[in-house]
Protein backbone atom coordinates (compact mmCIF):
# COMPACT_ATOMS: atom_id res chain seq x y z
CA UNK A 1 0.00 0.00 0.00
CA UNK A 2 2.95 2.56 0.86
CA UNK A 3 3.45 3.52 -3.34
CA UNK A 4 -0.56 3.59 -3.42
CA UNK A 5 -0.32 6.09 -0.06
CA UNK A 6 2.18 8.16 -1.40
CA UNK A 7 1.11 8.68 -4.40
CA UNK A 8 -2.54 9.54 -3.20
CA UNK A 9 -0.54 12.43 -0.94
CA UNK A 10 1.13 13.57 -3.65
CA UNK A 11 -2.27 13.91 -5.44
CA UNK A 12 -3.64 15.74 -2.92
CA UNK A 13 -1.11 17.97 -2.18
CA UNK A 14 -1.42 19.16 -6.01
CA UNK A 15 -5.13 19.77 -5.37
CA UNK A 16 -4.89 21.31 -1.80
CA UNK A 17 -2.17 24.02 -3.24
CA UNK A 18 -4.26 23.91 -6.26
CA UNK A 19 -6.91 25.42 -3.69
CA UNK A 20 -5.23 27.95 -2.08
CA UNK A 21 -3.12 28.73 -4.73
CA UNK A 22 0.04 28.89 -2.55
CA UNK A 23 2.37 26.25 -0.60
CA UNK A 24 1.35 27.67 2.10
CA UNK A 25 -0.81 24.48 3.49
CA UNK A 26 -0.33 22.03 6.36
CA UNK A 27 0.26 18.64 6.34
CA UNK A 28 -2.95 18.22 8.15
CA UNK A 29 -4.40 19.61 5.18
CA UNK A 30 -3.04 17.27 2.15
CA UNK A 31 -3.62 14.38 4.74
CA UNK A 32 -7.40 15.39 4.93
CA UNK A 33 -7.84 16.12 1.27
CA UNK A 34 -6.09 12.24 1.20
CA UNK A 35 -8.01 10.95 3.18
CA UNK A 36 -5.30 9.60 5.97
CA UNK A 37 -4.14 11.19 9.18
CA UNK A 38 -1.33 13.69 9.50
CA UNK A 39 0.69 10.57 11.30
CA UNK A 40 0.91 8.35 8.47
CA UNK A 41 1.79 11.81 6.37
CA UNK A 42 5.03 12.72 7.92
CA UNK A 43 5.36 8.67 8.29
CA UNK A 44 5.64 8.54 4.27
CA UNK A 45 7.56 11.77 3.82
CA UNK A 46 8.79 13.40 7.45
CA UNK A 47 7.71 16.74 6.57
CA UNK A 48 5.39 18.97 4.74
CA UNK A 49 9.09 20.07 2.75
CA UNK A 50 9.65 16.81 1.64
CA UNK A 51 6.16 15.78 0.41
CA UNK A 52 5.76 19.13 -1.55
CA UNK A 53 9.34 18.33 -3.02
CA UNK A 54 7.96 14.73 -4.12
CA UNK A 55 5.21 16.62 -5.68
CA UNK A 56 7.84 18.66 -8.15
CA UNK A 57 9.05 15.58 -8.68
CA UNK A 58 6.31 13.86 -9.24
CA UNK A 59 5.41 17.13 -12.18
CA UNK A 60 8.83 16.78 -13.59
CA UNK A 61 8.13 13.27 -13.88
CA UNK A 62 5.38 13.16 -16.05
CA UNK A 63 6.42 15.93 -17.90
CA UNK A 64 9.70 14.02 -18.99
CA UNK A 65 7.56 10.75 -19.67
CA UNK A 66 5.26 12.77 -21.75
CA UNK A 67 7.97 14.49 -23.74
CA UNK A 68 10.31 11.26 -24.57
CA UNK A 69 7.07 9.62 -25.73
CA UNK A 70 6.34 12.50 -28.13
CA UNK A 71 9.87 12.40 -29.21
CA UNK A 72 9.92 8.88 -29.79
CA UNK A 73 7.03 9.12 -32.18
CA UNK A 74 8.16 11.96 -34.46
CA UNK A 75 10.37 11.09 -37.35
CA UNK A 76 12.39 14.36 -38.10
CA UNK A 77 14.42 17.28 -36.09
CA UNK A 78 11.83 19.69 -37.29
CA UNK A 79 8.92 17.28 -36.23
CA UNK A 80 10.39 16.89 -32.79
CA UNK A 81 10.11 20.38 -32.31
CA UNK A 82 7.23 20.73 -32.96
CA UNK A 83 6.23 17.47 -30.23
CA UNK A 84 8.38 19.73 -27.50
CA UNK A 85 6.46 22.62 -28.01
CA UNK A 86 2.96 20.22 -27.96
CA UNK A 87 3.84 18.59 -25.08
CA UNK A 88 4.34 22.17 -23.28
CA UNK A 89 1.31 22.87 -23.60
CA UNK A 90 -0.54 19.82 -23.46
CA UNK A 91 -3.80 20.01 -21.76
CA UNK A 92 -2.55 18.08 -18.63
CA UNK A 93 0.04 20.84 -17.99
CA UNK A 94 -3.21 22.94 -17.70
CA UNK A 95 -4.81 21.45 -15.32
CA UNK A 96 -5.86 24.00 -12.31
CA UNK A 97 -3.70 22.19 -9.67
CA UNK A 98 -1.24 22.00 -11.77
CA UNK A 99 -1.14 25.68 -12.73
CA UNK A 100 -1.51 26.65 -9.22
CA UNK A 101 1.81 24.26 -8.24
CA UNK A 102 4.37 25.30 -10.98
CA UNK A 103 3.32 29.11 -10.39
CA UNK A 104 3.81 28.30 -6.77
CA UNK A 105 6.88 26.39 -7.04
CA UNK A 106 8.33 29.34 -8.92
CA UNK A 107 7.37 31.80 -6.11
CA UNK A 108 9.47 29.07 -3.54
CA UNK A 109 12.24 28.80 -6.05
CA UNK A 110 13.35 32.48 -4.79
CA UNK A 111 13.54 30.87 -0.84
CA UNK A 112 14.33 27.24 -1.23
CA UNK A 113 17.72 26.49 -3.35
CA UNK A 114 16.35 22.84 -3.67
CA UNK A 115 13.45 23.96 -5.20
CA UNK A 116 15.31 26.26 -7.46
CA UNK A 117 17.02 23.58 -8.69
CA UNK A 118 14.45 21.49 -9.85
CA UNK A 119 12.97 24.49 -11.98
CA UNK A 120 16.74 24.58 -13.17
CA UNK A 121 16.43 20.87 -13.77
CA UNK A 122 13.26 21.57 -16.06
CA UNK A 123 14.44 24.48 -17.94
CA UNK A 124 17.47 22.36 -18.99
CA UNK A 125 15.44 19.81 -20.05
CA UNK A 126 13.54 21.99 -22.45
CA UNK A 127 16.49 23.89 -23.55
CA UNK A 128 18.29 20.55 -24.45
CA UNK A 129 15.11 19.30 -26.35
CA UNK A 130 15.04 22.13 -28.75
CA UNK A 131 18.82 22.78 -29.03
CA UNK A 132 19.28 19.45 -29.86
CA UNK A 133 17.18 18.93 -32.79
CA UNK A 134 17.85 22.92 -34.00
CA UNK A 135 21.48 21.94 -34.40
CA UNK A 136 20.80 19.37 -36.80
CA UNK A 137 18.85 22.34 -39.06
CA UNK A 138 20.88 25.35 -38.31
CA UNK A 139 24.60 26.55 -37.31
CA UNK A 140 25.53 26.27 -33.69
CA UNK A 141 25.22 29.76 -32.89
CA UNK A 142 21.81 30.42 -34.10
CA UNK A 143 20.73 26.96 -32.99
CA UNK A 144 21.25 28.24 -29.22
CA UNK A 145 19.60 31.58 -30.03
CA UNK A 146 16.65 30.25 -31.13
CA UNK A 147 16.40 27.74 -28.20
CA UNK A 148 16.31 30.34 -25.50
CA UNK A 149 14.14 32.24 -27.70
CA UNK A 150 11.60 29.59 -28.25
CA UNK A 151 11.97 27.97 -24.62
CA UNK A 152 11.15 32.01 -23.16
CA UNK A 153 8.14 32.10 -25.89
CA UNK A 154 6.77 28.43 -24.40
CA UNK A 155 7.23 29.72 -20.61
CA UNK A 156 6.05 33.10 -21.20
CA UNK A 157 3.05 31.55 -23.04
CA UNK A 158 2.42 29.04 -20.29
CA UNK A 159 2.14 32.05 -17.52
CA UNK A 160 0.12 34.57 -19.15
CA UNK A 161 -1.97 31.66 -20.09
CA UNK A 162 -2.02 30.39 -15.98
CA UNK A 163 -3.03 33.77 -15.11
CA UNK A 164 -5.38 34.07 -17.71
CA UNK A 165 -4.22 37.55 -18.71
CA UNK A 166 -4.96 36.98 -22.33
CA UNK A 167 -7.53 35.32 -24.28
CA UNK A 168 -5.36 32.95 -26.05
CA UNK A 169 -5.84 29.02 -25.69
CA UNK A 170 -3.85 26.24 -25.85
CA UNK A 171 -3.78 25.95 -29.66
CA UNK A 172 -3.18 29.71 -30.29
CA UNK A 173 -0.21 29.08 -28.01
CA UNK A 174 1.16 26.07 -30.03
CA UNK A 175 0.73 27.74 -33.19
CA UNK A 176 2.54 31.18 -31.98
CA UNK A 177 5.31 29.30 -30.80
CA UNK A 178 5.75 27.17 -34.39
CA UNK A 179 4.91 30.57 -36.22
CA UNK A 180 8.29 31.73 -34.45
CA UNK A 181 10.31 28.82 -35.05
CA UNK A 182 9.40 28.86 -39.02
CA UNK A 183 9.76 32.48 -39.02
CA UNK A 184 13.54 32.03 -37.85
CA UNK A 185 14.28 28.55 -39.40
CA UNK A 186 13.26 30.13 -43.07
CA UNK A 187 16.02 33.31 -42.58
CA UNK A 188 18.66 31.33 -40.87
CA UNK A 189 21.42 29.64 -43.11
CA UNK A 190 21.47 25.68 -42.67
CA UNK A 191 23.67 23.44 -40.55
CA UNK A 192 26.96 21.79 -41.85
CA UNK A 193 25.74 18.89 -40.51
CA UNK A 194 22.55 18.80 -42.53
CA UNK A 195 23.92 19.97 -45.68
CA UNK A 196 26.76 16.98 -45.09
CA UNK A 197 24.03 14.61 -44.34
CA UNK A 198 25.16 13.75 -40.97
CA UNK A 199 23.39 11.21 -39.11
CA UNK A 200 20.96 13.06 -36.50
CA UNK A 201 21.65 12.03 -32.70
CA UNK A 202 19.43 13.07 -30.11
CA UNK A 203 19.73 13.67 -26.68
CA UNK A 204 16.32 12.60 -25.97
CA UNK A 205 17.75 9.60 -23.66
CA UNK A 206 20.15 11.74 -21.71
CA UNK A 207 18.11 15.09 -21.06
CA UNK A 208 14.38 14.71 -21.38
Amino acid sequence: MEPVRRKALVDAALRVIGDHGSLAVTMSDIARQAGVSPALAHHYFGSKEQLLIETIRSLLRQLRSDTVAALAAARTPRARLSAVIRVSFHADQFAPETIAAWLAFYAEAQRSEETRRFLVIYARRLRSNLLANLKVLLPDDAAERIAEGAAAMIDGLYIRQSLKSAPIGIEASIALTEDYLNALLATASPSPRREKGRPHRTTQGQMT
